[in-house]
Formats: C-alpha cells, structure tokens, sequence
C-alpha cells in the first residue's frame, strides 16, 4: 500500500492540504522545478503571490493581526504537501520563520507592518541569525550595531541566510553593548554585499555581509524577547520542515514501491525479492515512526507536556535520517537509473540532503534534546527515588485526570505496596513470588488497564495506559503472568459467550485462574497455520492430542488456551479452532525447558487423550484462525508496548551515572538516539492503541509495531553491555557501595526471544510485504 498523503495529516487540516495539492498541480510541476533550479535566486515573486493569494503566508497568523488564525500545524500539513511535489519558492525559510519571530515580540508599528506585509505576500523576508556552521540556537553575535551620528552603523555577516538572493530583506540579529538587536536591512541598502551558496537541490542561500547605515525606525526590537522570539521561529521552522522531510519520504517510498510492482527481471517482478521486500518494510516502518511522532510530540506541545524545542529536536532528527534513507533506497532500487538526472526521484534525494543540513542535522539535534533533558532531570528530584510522593489517591475517572495527577497517583501506590525486593528484577518472575502483588492490584481494580470498566479493568485511554506502564517501568516493577490479562481477557470479551466471559473473566481478575498460551509446535512457531495439535469431537467433549512448546510459564499456569486442529480436510488456516483447556486434566504432562540463562521460562506441553468440553471452544469450529489472529494482534500491542525498553533504558541511565558515561559526547550520541527510539516508539504504540480503544480491528501494520518495540529493547540492551566494559560479559549482578545492583547483561540476553516469539521479526516483515505494501510473492 502506497502512502495516502491524507494519511500523514491531521484530520483538521486536511481540506487545507487538498488546495495547497491543487494549487501546486496547477502552478508547479516538477519541470518547472528543473527549469528554475540553479538560476538567480530560483524563484519568482508571482508565484510567490499566488501563494500568499491562497493563504499559505498567513495561515497560522492570528485574525486580529490580519491572519487565517488556523495555527502552525496547519503550515505543517501545507509543507507535507510541498515534500511530496517540490516547489522552489522558500516557503518555510520566507513565510513560517520571520512571522513566528515577529509575532512573538511587542506588537510595534515596526512589527505589525513586517507582519502585514509578509502576510499579504508583499515582502520576502528571510531570517539572518547563524554566524558559524552547526549552530542551533541564537548566541552572542559578532555582527554589531553601534552609533554614528544620528543613525547607526550595522557591521558584521551572516552566513547560510534563507532566502538570500530574491529576498527583500532580512531580519538581522545583532549586538549593542550588553543588548541583543533586531533590524530590518533592506536587499537595497548600501553596504549589503550577497555572496550566494548552491545547495545540491539547486537553490541557494546566502552568506551575507553589513556595512550599512540603519535609521532608528529599523530597530524593529531590543533586549531578552529577541533572542527568544528568533530560538522560538528556528523551532517552528524545524517542525514545519520535518513535515516537508515526511512528505519527501512518503513519495520516494511511493515512487519505489510503483516500481518493485512493475518492474521485471529474470522473469518476474523484482519486488518478490524478499531482501528488497524487508528493506521496504523497514522504511514504510520509519515513514510511520516519523508520521506518529509529528502527530504526538504537537499534541503533546498544545497540552503543555512538551517544550517546542523538545519537540523540534525529536523530530527534525529522525525526519532527516528517515528522508535521506529512504530516498537514498529509492536511488538504490531503481537501479542505474536511479542515478539520472531524468528520473524525478533523485529530485526527493537531493531536496532531503538539503533540507537535513539546513537547521542542524541529527547529531547536533540528539545532543541537544539529551543534554536538555538531563539538565531537566537534575533540576529536579527524580522521581522513581523520591519516597515523598503526595498523596493523590483520587477516586475519579483515571481519564479525567490530568497527565501528572495520575502518574503521581501511580507512583504513591507502588511507593507504598510494591516490594522493594522485587524492583528491577533481571528474569522474568514465577507465580509464587508475584501472587500477593497480583492479588494487591486486583484487589484496587488495577490488574487489567486496558480492559473495559464493564468487565472489571481500568478501561485506561491508550494514553494513560502509556503513562501507568511508564510508572511501572521507572519503579522496576516485574512483569506478571499476565497470558490471561493481555491475550485471554481481549478475545473473551469480543469472541467469548456471555457465559465463558462470566465464568472466566472473574477468576483471570482474582488469579484463581493463571493461564498460559499454547500456540507453538515443534515445526510450527513462525508457521503457525502447520499446528497438528488436533482435537476430535467425542459426544459433548473433544479428544485433544498433540504438543505445545515454548509455552510460557505453563508450569506456573493452571490453564491454557491454545489452537488445535478440527479439520484437516479444507486448507491448513479454516480447519484451526481456539479452545480453552484446564491444565489439571488427566492426559497433560507440563515439562519445562531451560534457556540459555539458566531460567526455566518456557515448557512443552504434550496432550494425551485430554479429554475436554465442547463449551470451551471459543467462537465457532473451525474459525478459530480468525481468534488467533485477533490475539496475535493483542499479542503485538503488548509486544509493542514502550515497558522493556523504559526498563532497559532506566538501567542503562543508572549505570551512565554511575560510571560517568555522560562526559563522553560518544556516549551521548548514543544514548540520545535510544531515548529518541524510545519517544517514537510511544508515539507508535499510542496510534495503535487507538485501534483498539476504538474498538476497530488492529491492521496487519501492527507488525510493525512489534519489529521496532523489540528491535529497541535490544539496541538499548547491546549499548547497556557495551557501556559496562568488563561487567557486560559478566552472568552476576554488579554491586555499588551505595547499594545499587545493575544486570548489565540481562535486558540484551533477554530482548533476544522478544524478537522471536509472536512471530519471528522476519515473518512480521513478511507480513507486512505481503498484506501491507502488496509486494509479489
């Protein structure tokens, strides 16, 4: 399935994003874009008014001040559009980023005619900040204002200026004594030397030079707001063209996908190659990524949860690394052509290897976002430590809470109930050491989060169930045996009879009934539709014999629910059903397995004339290929939930402090892109549970979400090995003197089986190539 750009916009903005396809259709194709590339200044001003005709100058300018009053997400989606089919006019350099900064100082005469007129399309004004390669944010300037006579005197330069030539003018920030300045320069101004610099898209910017007589009326603002006001339109701006950087993805992706589904060779279509069906895979799975988290961290900002620096840094670092990838693979695939200046998609190549360098790329943006985030963390008291948590036990809705209430409520109850002794636990926990926290939580309503209230969960919205496993996480609480919670509970309140959900649901909520998951066979894990499990109908029973593996805790389990065959006439899938056994029936035998830990985690199960009713069969006979698929859906969800790699990461945290790794800028870099998978990947898994608080069946792309959730944990557990030299390689736990006890090598060893069960990552790919992207067999 090729990517909808509709898909990749807000619902609210999407009727905007339509006129601005029209206009383009209209206006600009791409054979225009050859014809104006690399000629001066690689634009024109009528097109420019047309633009601002249509309202893409003032979109996100409030009413009051002449604008559409219709916010800065809305730009956003216009930019998207703008990706997918270039245009050569600056849009975000001349119409976001002056506007922003002008809007964020005192509403002069200056300033409200800047603003005015940039809103009508009258003025092309660019932004002249940057004074040195890699710099971020607005710093001291060289560039410097001092007085002469009745006017002053602007001296210095400014470099990689946007739009330089075809400007009117330009914005320049500048120093007078202690104070920052902003003046308006007009491109006509003695004293204004342009030297232009080709970007590999073909436009240009500028390094500019000053030398100029400035009148009073040009001092457009002084003082602290100027700093600000421009950091605050850089951050806009980054936002604004990420979303052209998504737009840029989304049609190389496009572009290649057309193409692996047309283009033969040695007799059939090249996109049946399964290597280049996973490398499509993988970049419609970072094109989401980056799609999910423009949608959350904006969300997040107009909550107040998230700084737009924050914000810009996240998303403009893996827009870049998402739109040169994923435009380098579409050179890649298409061959030798690829490498022509004939085929458009090089055009999305070299716009995204511009627009990455332009406004900082990705290394600079992650040691950004980290060291703000650490500098956050050690402002204030952290908070999986502070045993001084207020009480905030509230009695209401847990969705009507605000964000921090909850999470505070949360914590104040693990402080005061979890075991201490069971914090950040390095394996996975048997039942008899986890029984009391189980029937503790059941006891306050909290065992099932995104179960319905009606059948006794907490019916969490998938945001605040982000946020209780979160506070799990940080806390170290172990993972339950939790088949019945995560897996059993769903089907049986969407498959299940009145009566199964009545006679099961309750006693999953009280833990008399621990269950288990019998799926895998000896030759059917990843293949599961080759179970020969069979059950036999027998009067009012069925006749169960077969094996099960890698059963998870069945040996702690008292039932299991598990697919067997009840036909073996019609094709593998219609003859599977889904039936509930009690593991306490003559005929099973529950033998564990060791794994290379040393734990016994899973076990085979072996069936021997097991005699079972006709009741517990889930949904109807023979459909329950349909069931399995449903709960391998939840299975996902839960695989893809943000927990192991919040638990993994907090460790690799502990461990940085304790060694000093956070004085190494390596380290840093490093660590900063975990964080930032990890951000993206709550973004992911909160689009997904939207599915599922919907009530809508979860997509085949939920795969997706399954690949990137355990190929994150282990990242964050291979870094964690490495980080702790000689303690990585090490099975025991390391011991401080403060007390603390770190597994260096328990989340890595323990992320490996994560991307095995469930179906392998590589099957999820197939999935994906196959029901996803419709890539030939």
């Amino acid at each position: 399935m090729a990517f909808e750009i509709n898909e990749l916009i807000a619902e609210s903005n999407r009727e905007f994003a339509e006129s601005a396809r029209g206009l383009i259709q209209s206006e600009s194709s791409l054979a225009r874009l050859r014809r104006l590339r690399d000629s001066v200044p690689g634009f024109d001003k009528p097109m420019w008014g047309k633009l601002a005709a249509a309202g893409w100058t003032s979109i996100f300018i409030p009413e009051q001040r002449g604008g559409l009053g219709l916010g800065l997400d809305a730009a956003a989606a216009i930019a998207t559009v703008i990706g997918q089919m270039p245009i050569p006019e600056p849009y975000v350099a001349a119409a976001i980023m002056p506007a922003i900064a002008l809007l964020e100082l005192e509403a002069t005469e200056s300033v409200n005619n800047l603003l005015a007129r940039i809103a009508q399309g009258e003025l092309i004004c660019g932004l002249a900040w940057q004074e040195k390669a890699g710099q971020l944010n607005v710093s001291d300037a060289a560039t410097y204002l001092t007085r002469e006579d009745a006017l002053f005197r602007l001296k210095g330069s400014k470099k990689w200026v946007s739009p330089g030539n075809g400007a009117d003018g330009w914005l320049v920030q500048c120093s007078r004594g202690d104070d920052d300045v902003l003046v308006w320069v007009s491109c006509a101004d003695k004293g204004v030397t342009i030297e232009r610099v080709r970007r590999i898209d073909g436009s240009f910017v500028a390094h500019l030079t000053f030398d100029v007589a400035v009148a009073q009326e040009r001092i457009v603002a002084s003082g602290s707001k100027v700093r600000s006001a421009l950091d605050k339109a850089l951050d806009a701006g980054r936002f604004v063209a990420s979303h052209e950087l998504l737009g840029i993805s989304a049609q190389a992706f496009n572009m290649t996908l057309d193409y692996l589904q047309t283009r033969e060779q040695f007799g059939k279509p090249i996109g049946a190659n399964q290597a280049l069906q996973h490398r499509m895979v993988d970049a419609y799975m970072h094109i989401l990524l980056l799609s999910a988290s423009l949608k959350e961290t904006w969300t997040a900002y107009c909550k107040g949860d998230i700084t737009l620096s924050a914000v810009a840094s996240l998303v403009k670092a893996r827009a870049n690394l998402v739109a040169v990838s994923v435009s380098k693979l579409a050179v890649q695939l298409h061959g030798a052509i690829g490498y022509t200046d004939e085929l458009d998609v090089g055009l999305y190549l070299k716009r995204a290897l511009h627009l990455s360098a332009w406004l900082g790329n990705e290394d600079r943006h992650r040691l950004r976002y980290i060291k703000d985030q650490l500098n956050a963390q050690s402002n204030s008291s952290d908070s999986s430590k502070n045993e001084n948590v207020a009480a905030t036990d509230h009695h209401e809705d847990p969705n009507a809470m605000a964000d921090r209430d909850f999470a505070c409520m949360v914590r104040r109850f693990l402080v005061d109930h979890y075991p201490s002794s069971l914090r950040h636990v390095a394996r996975r926990l048997y039942w008899s050491e986890v029984k009391d926290w189980y029937h503790l939580l059941s006891s306050k309503g909290w065992l099932a989060p995104a179960w319905p209230k009606a059948f006794g969960g907490m019916g969490l919205s998938p945001e605040k169930q982000l946020i209780f496993f979160e506070e799990m996480e940080k806390y170290g609480v172990a993972r339950l045996p939790d088949q019945g919670i995560i897996n059993l509970g769903p089907v049986l309140i969407k498959y299940g009879t009145a009566q199964q959900q009545q006679a099961y649901l309750p006693k999953i909520l009280s833990g008399e009934h621990i269950w288990c998951q019998g799926y895998s066979e000896p030759n059917a894990g990843s293949d599961l539709a080759s179970l020969k499990t069979e059950a036999l109908a027998d009067g009012d029973d069925f006749i169960v014999n077969g094996q099960k593996i890698w059963t998870t805790l069945a040996h702690n389990a008292t039932h299991i629910f598990a697919l067997v065959r009840t036909d073996k006439t019609v094709k593998k899938q219609a003859g599977i059903s889904f039936l509930l056994i009690d593991l306490s029936c003559p005929g099973i035998t529950v033998s564990p397995i060791t794994n290379l830990l040393g734990d016994q985690e899973f076990c085979e199960v072996f069936f021997d004339n097991v005699r079972v009713p006709q009741a517990n069969l889930v949904g109807r006979l023979n459909e329950g290929w349909t069931i399995a698929k449903a709960l391998l859906g939840f299975e996902r969800i839960f695989a893809g939930s943000p927990q192991q790699s919040h638990h993994a990461f907090s460790i690799l945290t502990t461990l940085a402090r304790k060694e000093n790794l956070f004085t190494s800028e390596f380290f840093l870099q490093r660590y900063a892109q975990l964080r930032m998978d990890i951000a993206d990947l709550e973004s992911l898994f909160s689009m997904f549970a939207g599915y599922v608080k919907n009530g809508a069946d979860l997509p085949p792309s939920i795969s997706l979400l399954k690949i990137w959730a355990t190929e994150t944990y282990m990242r964050i557990g291979l870094e964690l090995a490495r980080s702790a030299d000689e303690h990585g390689g090490q099975f025991d736990d390391t011991h401080y003197e403060d007390g603390t006890v770190i597994n260096s090598l328990a989340p890595f060893t323990h992320s490996m089986v994560t991307t095995i069960y469930g179906g392998t990552n590589e099957i999820q790919r197939n999935i994906v190539a196959r029901h996803v992207l419709n890539l030939p067999v």
